[in-house]
């Protein structure tokens, strides 16, 4: 058995955790809402059509705040048209995903949904098409108390009480091509301003995200973050990123190996937004917003024939990739990336939660089930909370086609307010188990409460509606406590969660 090992002190702390890295995201795509979280008439559904077997698994993942309405769909969006009676809202084409929204599902039957669900709401407006004055009657219409034109709308259309959205993204992706309403980088910072000072003039105790560049292998990445920084830096309080990865040429130690380049991406984030600060000399630190991150690959091709087949349509069943056993494991990962960047990333949302690249799958008129996705995810919402502690590896390392020095040991650790410790780790290794041993003298009396063990011996297997227990967390080997250090045994290919307490 091969050995690694960790140091940790609870003195030694990379940061506190926002329990908000834990997001997801609901987009206006696919079957992610028609169908998803939303189908009336369906055996489970509520007074208000949601499925509350839908409910049920999107409350075990504890999420605590969801992206909505987009996305793509974002940047073509009037938000009028999803408010008001239903019979009464618009049809309209969506450019993004070319399929037709029925505005069946408008802003309070998403907040209702929400309430339901446990979580709060990160509302994205539209900057593409449109621009600051209707992202300002926006905030208006769900944050203003009463006595002016959209908060008396809102009361209008059936609710009192403002719906309190204290945090809103400012467009999406407004670098692509693909996006309707592509800006430059100046155009969209000075856009980005002016809406962020009229949406914080209605309320000022809001937040707001600005995009950041879409991908990493934008030809614009840093300088797009510079450029739109210089313009409205003092004025938004996150910068987004957005990052997937996928595995088309089956190569599984080069794939786990990916979040070597998310953790690049974050920290090549935080300089250039640490340097526009010293370069205005502004007291103001910008943190990071990682609201769109998962495995996306599986549906490619699936989605071109649709949209060859099926064009306009509503609810087209779009971007529903089937995730295996090696994405469960290099979810795990990012989240691991995500907890080590917890000083400087304060928002995350696993894109997305139902149907569309999600955790959690549905059938129209079916059931519901988790894939394999699920368990790394909810574990690290589960478990994750509280202080990100900073957790030296020492471990084997390997080369692959992109990185060099991969450690087979990933791992990071969190400390509760008991001083209870959780330790997250993914063995990457594929053929070998390894005993690791980590040094907790700091900690005082912990003893191992337990050992959550997830692993397959196919790394290509799935969880279906028949088969939904295939992938499945078990029961870990465990290990020891003796003076101040666990020994504790790490599967070959396999995620580990360890609780360890007094």
């Amino acid at each position: 058995m091969k050995k690694a090992s960790i140091i940790l002190d609870k003195d030694f702390i990379v940061g506190q955790i926002d329990k908000r890295i834990y997001g997801s995201f609901i987009e206006h795509l696919g079957r992610a809402v028609y169908g998803g979280i939303y189908e009336p008439g369906h055996e489970t559904a509520d007074e208000l059509g949601f499925r509350k077997d839908v409910i049920d698994l999107v409350r075990k993942l504890n999420v605590p705040i969801v992206r909505y309405p987009g996305g793509n769909f974002v940047s073509g969006f009037n938000w009028e048209d999803s408010v008001g009676p239903v019979k009464d809202r618009p049809k309209r084409l969506d450019l993004a995903w070319f399929t037709t929204e029925t505005n069946e599902v408008g802003l309070h039957e998403f907040a209702s949904w929400a309430g339901k669900a446990g979580s709060d709401i990160m509302y994205a407006v539209n900057l593409g098409s449109r621009g600051p004055e209707q992202a300002r009657d926006i905030v208006e219409y769900a944050n203003h108390p009463g006595g002016s034109k959209f908060s008396d709308m809102r009361i209008a259309n059936g609710r009192k009480d403002p719906f309190g959205i204290k945090l809103w993204c400012l467009g999406n992706e407004m670098d692509g091509p693909w996006q309707m309403g592509q800006k430059t980088a100046v155009e969209y910072g000075r856009t980005a301003r002016e809406a962020a000072k009229m949406m914080k003039w209605v309320d000022p105790s809001i937040e707001v995200v600005a995009c950041g560049s879409s991908s990493t292998e934008m030809p614009t990445f840093g300088s797009w973050e510079l450029e739109m920084l210089d313009e409205c830096y003092d004025n938004v309080d996150y910068v987004s990123l957005h990052r997937y990865y996928g595995n088309p040429t089956q190569d599984t130690p080069g794939f786990l190996a990916r979040t070597m380049d998310m953790d690049d991406f974050i920290k090549s984030v935080v300089s250039v937004c640490d340097a526009v600060k010293g370069k205005k000399h502004s007291k103001h630190t910008i943190n990071l917003s990682f609201d769109e991150w998962n495995v996306w690959y599986h549906s490619n091709e699936q989605d071109q024939e649709i949209w060859k087949q099926d064009k306009w349509n509503r609810a087209l069943p779009l971007l529903e990739d089937i995730y295996n056993f090696e994405d469960a494991l290099l979810v795990g990962s990012m989240l691991i990336t995500l907890m080590k960047n917890a000083d400087r990333v304060k928002v995350a949302c696993l894109a997305q939660l139902v149907n569309v690249i999600a955790p959690i799958m549905t059938r129209n008129g079916g059931g519901a089930w988790a894939q394999t996705i699920f368990y790394p995810f909810c574990h690290a919402s589960v478990y994750g909370r509280g202080t990100s502690l900073s957790t030296l590896v020492d471990s084997p390392v390997y080369s692959c086609k992109d990185y060099d020095d991969v450690p087979y040991i990933d791992a990071t650790a969190t400390m509760d307010e008991e001083g209870n410790v959780t330790l997250f780790a993914v063995n990457r290794d594929m053929k070998e188990d390894y005993e690791l041993t980590v040094d907790l003298r700091s900690f005082g009396d912990l003893s191992i409460k337990e050992h959550i063990l997830l692993h397959h011996d196919d790394v290509k297997a799935v969880n279906t509606e028949e088969n939904p227990d295939n992938v499945l967390p078990t029961q870990g080997p465990g290990g020891t406590v003796d003076s101040g250090r666990a020994t504790v045994k790490l599967p070959a290919l396999s995620w580990n969660v360890i609780r360890l307490g007094k």
